[in-house]
């Protein structure tokens, strides 16, 4: 009986110290903190107070995309983009600022900040406004079809 006990315990430690590097990745992923410093002159300016910086473009293993382009979307506080039209499906991420965002077919006006999410669709009308006191930033992830 003191044999399986011996062998049970040596047994549960092994399982435990191969276990122990999980359990320290079972913490939930967070995105990293990505606040790039852009001059007012980087990019090209799409509006007043609000200028495009391409970051660049890398091919994509989704289906239906080609590729996948991202572009920082720099507003000063209080600028305002013009209503476009989407021309690809798009993610934005906000790294800084917080925006009010409208949109239209159907008409809905939301707000996202630092650290959240939206999307945008093909053929969509979207403007977007810095409504907070810092430059704001929008991490826009563009969908290239295949």
């Amino acid at each position: 009986m003191e044999e399986i006990n011996r062998r049970s315990a040596l047994a549960i430690g092994l399982a435990s110290a191969a276990a122990t590097p999980l359990f320290a990745l079972a913490s939930p992923a967070r995105a990293a903190e990505i606040v790039p410093k852009y001059s007012p002159n980087d990019g090209t300016e799409i509006a007043p107070g609000v200028r495009i910086v391409e970051v660049g473009t890398w091919p994509s293993d989704m289906t239906g995309v080609k590729s996948v382009q991202i572009l920082d979307a720099v507003f000063q506080p209080g600028a305002t983009d013009k209503e476009s039209v989407m021309d690809n499906d798009m993610v934005c991420f906000i790294t800084s600022g917080e925006f009010t965002i409208k949109k239209t077919n159907p008409d809905k006006e939301f707000t996202v900040k630092k650290g959240e999410y939206y999307t945008c669709g093909k053929g969509k009308t979207d403007h977007a406004t810095n409504i907070s006191k810092e430059v704001g930033i929008h991490r826009i992830t563009v969908l290239i079809p295949a």
